[in-house]
């Protein structure tokens, strides 16, 4: 290639974020740009497995691989630094480790809780959003139960879930099968424990057929899940959830408080960017966004519109890790002078877990459950990780050993 050298600058090594480096390491090469990676933690850690961290089901540092063991350090510079401004003008970014000047930038800095205003949400139920937050709740748990043996308190053994979106869903799944694990290493009874979850919506996971939806809620509710749908969480306080229920205020008691119910992208698009709701910003069909040519974003601060239907495309790993793909594919027409192209997704389907031998799925126009799901679930997990990492990081990190 025959173009000036351009500073490219990422930030956030999440699916979108890895993935566009991961692409623009193997279409340019090192005399094409500078590319630097921005990234708080110095591993990547698969927020799509976070579920499972929290219910014990896998060890924590089984979702998470170093950085390094991607990037080919000859081709980019990683820094392990937090972002804490981004001046669009002086096309610079602050970071804790120093300004960074940029010639393109990609902003990929993910996810952040959203508790839509829910009153004591924040100070007294555990979200999922890292590995950190996943292993408090797991740790909460297994205090709690520990503690059940002296208290005899049935709020001990008792576990609140909000939300029946898609992390809930998988989440319960995964505690149905560490649960009882647990009861037996502290001699608890497995028919005394409660599990509840509370939605609000009037009905769960959406983007899946009413046959598949109660196929999943049979399969929860025979291991002893409660359902409560249609049900709007008012507070959260130190003793659970007070929900609405016909018009009147009513506690639910659990010692174990789970939020999965919402995510916004991270907030510092809101004091970076105007237009921005929720930490998402409307980007244009290239991913750039409206009036700066030099800046792409992506993943779940990117609100990327569907076209056909006039709405933003579900924030999933799938169409992130597209996002980053043809992030990188842009850049390398931009560097060449070349017409950008407008970004197509290619939804391959969803596949929603319970646990680790069942599940239910859409892939390719073609509804699947039980152990065809699950395992097409780990089809889905370990390509993502060949994707971005290569074959040797998704032997070791995969789920198909």
């Amino acid at each position: 290639m025959s173009f000036e050298r351009k500073k490219i600058l990422v930030l956030g090594a999440g699916y979108a974020g890895l993935q566009t480096v991961a692409k623009l390491q193997k279409l340019l090469s090192h005399q094409d740009a500078d590319i630097t990676l921005i990234n708080k933690d110095e591993y990547h850690y698969e927020a799509t497995w976070l579920h499972e961290t929290a219910a014990g089901t896998i060890d924590w540092e089984e979702g998470v691989y170093p950085i390094n063991k991607v990037i080919d350090t000859q081709k980019v510079v990683f820094v392990p630094a937090e972002v804490t401004a981004i001046d669009k003008e002086a096309q610079q970014v602050e970071t804790t480790q120093g300004t960074f000047d940029y010639d393109i930038l990609v902003v990929a800095l993910g996810f952040e809780s959203e508790t839509f205003g829910i009153e004591g949400m924040q100070e007294h139920a555990h979200s999922l959003v890292n590995p950190q937050t996943a292993l408090a709740a797991r740790q909460e748990i297994e205090r709690n139960f520990a503690k059940y043996k002296q208290s005899n308190d049935d709020k001990d053994i008792s576990i609140l879930v909000g939300g029946a979106g898609f992390t809930g869903i998988e989440f319960l799944g995964e505690l149905v099968e560490s649960i009882p694990e647990l009861c037996e290493r502290h001699g608890i009874d497995y028919n005394k424990v409660k599990l509840t979850c509370v939605e609000a919506a009037p009905k769960m996971l959406p983007m899946f057929p009413e046959n598949l939806v109660d196929y999943a809620m049979q399969y929860l509710k025979d291991r002893g899940v409660n359902f409560m749908v249609g049900t709007p969480i008012v507070a959260a306080n130190e003793n659970g959830f007070v929900v609405e229920v016909d018009g009147e205020k009513r506690q639910l008691e659990a010692s174990s408080i789970i939020w999965t119910a919402g995510v916004r992208g991270n907030r510092l698009m809101d004091e970076s960017f105007d237009g921005v709701k929720r930490g998402r910003i409307i980007v244009n069909a290239d991913l750039r966004i409206e009036g700066y040519d030099n800046i792409y974003a992506i993943g779940d601060v990117a609100a990327v519109m569907n076209g056909e239907e006039s709405r933003p495309w579900p924030t999933t790993a799938q169409i992130a890790m597209q996002l980053g793909e043809h992030t990188a594919k842009n850049i390398q027409l931009s560097l060449k002078g070349e017409k950008l192209e407008e970004f197509s997704y290619n939804d391959r389907g969803t596949v929603c877990s319970l646990g680790s031998k069942d599940g239910i799925g859409l892939v390719m126009g073609r509804e699947i459950k039980g152990r065809k799901a699950a395992f097409m679930k780990r089809v889905i997990d370990s390509r993502a990780i060949f994707k971005i990492g290569g074959p040797m990081l998704a032997v070791s990190k995969g789920k198909m050993l």
